[in-house]
């Protein structure tokens, strides 16, 4: 379960996310909502990337304030911008780094690097230059790559923000369909739809939170979608 205790940060004199109670428990979750409305910030407490002002924050019983290396194993994060989690020359290589880092014993790590990509729908460009990819094949190795680590519970900052239709799409079903619990920040009403909850948050609180839908019809109707 993930439980936010009257979770609130702080920047300064400026307020990022007024106190916040909330227990998540849902296999997919979707936090939506305008620019600057809090959502990263909530998202970022999970993983310990940001750490709240006041109030407590934890995940299966992991604090991002006494269990700080637990929680980055338990908790993967995806941010928006692939390039900034590659790190290898090549898409193989790059996945046999994650299958180290989950202790996969190095004579099986490029046979399940490369099965781990075929399934992902990049078999062919195994032994690609990552530079080479397209923006959508690089969002999908970067997915792929920390899935494969293992979490429990994968956070995903705008993981389709860059990405054309199709590739949105791809994106999508491998993050719906990973073994991992899922909780996302978007401004892709599709995907947050997709979910099974959802919450709305603007200017830094929480303003509805239900089912994905029917939160993100409410929200799309606000916004003028």
């Amino acid at each position: 379960m993930i439980r936010l205790d009257a979770a609130a940060v702080r920047a300064g004199e400026r307020v990022v996310l007024h106190p916040t109670t909330l227990e998540l428990t849902e296999r997919s979750i979707a936090l939506v909502g305008p620019n600057g409305s809090g959502k990263s910030t909530l998202l970022r407490l999970l993983d310990g990337l940001v750490l709240p002002s006041a109030g407590t924050v934890e995940v299966d019983g992991l604090s991002p304030e006494t269990d700080l290396a637990a929680l980055r194993r338990h908790v993967g994060f995806v941010f928006p911008d692939p390039d900034a989690q590659l790190v290898m020359p090549t898409a193989a290589e790059d996945l046999a780094l994650s299958l180290r880092r989950a202790g996969v014993p190095r004579r099986e790590r490029d046979a399940r690097a490369r099965a781990l990509l075929a399934r992902a729908g990049l078999g062919g460009h195994a032994d690609a230059p990552v530079r080479e990819l397209s923006s959508g094949q690089r969002q999908l190795l970067a997915v792929t790559a920390v899935l494969a680590v293992g979490p429990a519970v994968l956070a995903c900052d705008e993981p389709t923000t860059l990405l054309d239709l199709r590739a949105a799409r791809r994106v999508a079903d491998l993050l719906l369909a990973g073994p991992a619990r899922l909780v996302l920040a978007t401004h892709d009403l599709a995907l947050a739809a997709r979910t099974e909850r959802a919450l709305w948050l603007e200017e830094g609180r929480v303003v509805a939170d239900g089912p994905a839908d029917e939160v993100c019809a409410a929200y799309a109707a606000t916004a003028g979608a």
